[in-house]
């Protein structure tokens, strides 16, 4: 590389992927032969159109590759013959848009999952007043304030919350929601809820109101692919994914849909909210495709999810307040307010973002999390999210999943030494202190051992 400014910036950040722990569910590590596709002379090409009706010529190349991802999604997914498969989309959120462009109009009215509880920015939001009580404590959530995402500006936006009690999905809740509001589309899925969900129920809900029922899975699709979760497609109408995920693919998303829906997708892509699609990143999604097929991939997804049942157990037994009491899946959601962390100088108890920062000087990546009926915000939330895919793709096991366990353990204990600094200078002393630089070496020399190529 001629820039090597760049390439210096590059050459770190290889570094820090590979010496740090990344424990963020929705981030992986691609195979070198992902990496060849995505950064090939593919970038060049311009191919608006679908495979075999493009606007440019010199596609046929691109068309084979296109036909060949598209087959690849239908024998990993179990797609049934009569169904559509598009794999043009940019990314989750503009597959999401595009299913909604596709189906709705805009005013009609959405029924998907409250934010902080774990539902997704594109399933539409508008900033709510979280400190929810009386007849708003409700499992029902209407934004009354500025819609933040563009879905809520473009349709009516009605929201379901998991139970109090347990955290999970009511869906006798759901269901009375879903009949009191008549929404035109229901969602499911959504960026940190551990639980698997009952797909086939969603589906009777949404069709008993005349609603269509979209299925995003988008952290889980690695784990479909490898047979460790339930599978979607055939019961919803639609489903949408991510690539990068679980599925260890590059950016990218695929659609998939009934046949009678299909063609709507597909023009509502492109040229509905789309140009020509990135071809170098389709050719990488039909690579991580058929690596999904093999069976280490089998065994990767598999103990993805052991990975996280271990570390969600071994965290339990350390005090942690693991969201569901554990998971199905590859993430876990941790609230920390049962920490009592007295934060800052106003002493307040929402602590995600002081420990995702300590556990980052600590050598391990993970984000600050809302949890559900949070007393925090966005932005100072009470919970971390913690995921397994990049460990596990490292090879990474159980033993190893307790050792982080206790080194998260002891980060912590050690934040409360300075929790009633303002954050910046927590940042500073916490960065410095030796505890967390010992740790952070011990971290250094796991990465070591579990190479990443």
């Amino acid at each position: 590389m001629t820039d090597k400014q760049i390439l210096t910036l590059i050459e770190n950040e290889d570094e820090r992927q590979k010496i740090k722990l990344q424990l963020i569910p929705s981030e992986n590590w691609t195979s070198k032969s992902v990496r060849d596709a995505v950064g090939s002379v593919l970038m060049h090409k311009y191919s608006e159109g679908s495979a075999l009706n493009r606007y440019y010529e010199g596609n046929d190349i691109v068309d084979q590759i296109e036909t060949l991802c598209i087959k690849r999604a239908r024998k990993v997914f179990e797609v049934p013959d009569n169904w559509g498969i598009n794999v043009q989309a940019l990314a989750g959120s503009n597959a999401n848009i595009a299913v909604y462009n596709a189906l709705l109009r805009p005013g009609d009215k959405i029924l998907s999952m409250y934010l902080p509880d774990g539902g997704h920015l594109s399933h539409g939001w508008s900033w709510p007043d979280m400190g929810l009580s009386g007849e708003k404590s409700k499992r029902v959530y209407k934004g009354t304030k500025k819609a933040i995402s563009l879905v809520a500006k473009f349709y009516d936006i009605v929201q379901y919350k998991v139970n109090k009690e347990s955290k999970l999905f009511d869906y006798d809740e759901i269901e009375r929601i879903a009949k009191k509001e008549k929404p035109k589309l229901i969602i499911s899925g959504g960026t940190a809820y551990p639980r698997e969900i009952d797909y086939e129920r969603l589906g009777k809900i949404a069709k008993s109101v005349g609603a269509y029922y979209l299925a995003d899975i988008a952290h889980e699709a690695g784990l479909v692919a490898g047979r460790v979760c339930k599978n979607p497609a055939g019961i919803a109408d639609v489903v949408t994914m991510t690539t990068h995920k679980t599925l260890r693919g590059p950016r990218g998303a695929i659609i998939l849909s009934k046949k009678s829906l299909a063609k709507a997708v597909d023009r509502s892509v492109f040229p509905g909210i789309q140009g020509g699609p990135f071809d170098n990143n389709i050719a990488g999604i039909a690579v991580c495709l058929k690596e999904a097929m093999s069976k280490e991939f089998r065994r990767y997804a598999e103990q993805t999810v052991r990975n996280a049942q271990k570390l969600a157990s071994e965290l339990s037994k350390l005090g942690f307040d693991i969201l569901t009491g554990g998971t199905d899946k590859h993430l876990i959601l941790v609230d920390l307010r049962n920490k009592d962390l007295k934060i800052g100088t106003k002493g307040n108890t929402s602590s995600g973002r002081y420990i995702a920062r300590a556990l980052d000087h600590a050598g391990m990546t993970t984000n600050k999390n809302t949890v559900p009926f949070e007393t925090g915000s966005a932005v100072d939330p009470s919970g971390i999210r913690i995921g397994t895919p990049t460990v596990t793709t490292r090879g990474m096991k159980e033993n190893e999943m307790a050792m982080i366990a206790g080194w998260i353990n002891q980060v912590v204990e050690v934040a409360k030494k300075y929790s009633s600094l303002e954050f910046e200078e927590f940042d500073k002393q916490i960065s410095m202190d030796k505890e967390i630089t010992k740790i952070r070496d011990l971290v250094k020399t796991l990465c070591a051992n579990f190479t990443l190529e």
